[in-house]
């Protein structure tokens, strides 16, 4: 068994709590979901910026199904094997984001490592089809490796999202027990790929799974080695008793720090706090 699985649960500090979302955008993007049951991460997920990030006139969609073809510990989507590509989901997407009146979406998906494509060309037509539909919304894609087969990734760089993001997620030490199939340096390479292909890049960390302070610093560096623009950094909280428990949890001083490290790095922009999330003043990150 190993640290990660061994650690005992620890208690939530105060710096955790959520105040309840609130504000008018918020209350007319809920309405909007309600009424036309439509579907966001955002929900979801349970994620703790929902009402801030609506308010802004943002949200998160993901695509290509809710079964995942891998089984990351720290991941709620259910593995299994997908469902065939819906290949209206494109339209389907864009009239959400229409409807919703988003300014800026935030498109994430599943892996889908049973496909040739890897899901790409359903993400190509997702770009194209929400310039179609909305024209005035801006993207960020946050995609996955694709295994590792270029083509693939050449079909998001080829449609050109504002923004293309690829989390790293933990230090190199982690990522075999914290993304299980998923290869730190693939990750990074899909990283430097993008950027070589005139895209802005931005990539996350969760800390708090057994990371050391100084593989953190590392994990930084090497993410400024490839010239990613943006970096978020949160903190991990277990969603289910099932997946990797929470080690430590990280001070809001201590993110600071590492902010301020990260900065000193050349990223363009640092969004670094327990609550920040991959998605997290996304629409602040055009530039």
């Amino acid at each position: 068994m190993s640290d990660i699985q061994s650690h005992t649960k620890i208690k939530k500090p105060k710096w955790l709590r959520v105040k309840l979302p609130t504000g008018e955008n918020y209350k007319k993007v809920r309405n909007l979901v309600d009424k036309h049951q439509l579907h966001t991460i955002c929900e979801s997920g349970s994620c703790p910026n929902m009402g801030e990030c609506w308010g802004e006139g943002t949200a998160t969609f993901m695509i290509l199904g809710n079964i995942c073809t891998r089984s990351c510990g720290f991941c709620a989507v259910k593995t299994g094997k997908p469902l065939p590509a819906d290949l209206d989901e494109p339209k389907k997407l864009a009239e959400s984001v229409k409807l919703m009146q988003v300014k800026h979406a935030v498109i994430t998906s599943v892996d889908r490592d049973d496909l040739e494509d890897g899901g790409s060309l359903i993400w190509a037509e997702v770009v194209k089809e929400v310039r179609k539909q909305a024209p005035g919304t801006t993207m960020e894609t946050l995609i996955p490796d694709f295994g590792g087969k270029w083509q693939n990734l050449k079909n998001i760089i080829d449609v050109a999202p504002e923004i293309v993001s690829h989390n790293l997620e933990t230090v190199r030490r982690l990522t075999k027990e914290v993304r299980i199939q998923a290869k730190y340096d693939r990750s990074l390479e899909v990283l430097m790929r993008l950027k070589k292909g005139g895209m802005k890049t931005k990539s996350g960390i969760m800390l708090g799974i057994g990371e050391k302070e100084s593989e953190i610093y590392e994990t930084i560096d090497d993410l400024a080695s490839v010239s990613v623009d943006i970096l978020t950094l949160g903190q991990y909280l277990q969603p289910t008793p099932k997946h990797l428990p929470v080690v430590n949890f990280v001070t809001p001083e201590k993110f600071q720090e590492y902010k301020e490290y990260a900065l000193t790095k050349g990223f363009r922009y640092v969004e670094s706090g327990p609550l920040v999330r991959s998605s997290y003043h996304a629409e602040k990150h055009l530039f």
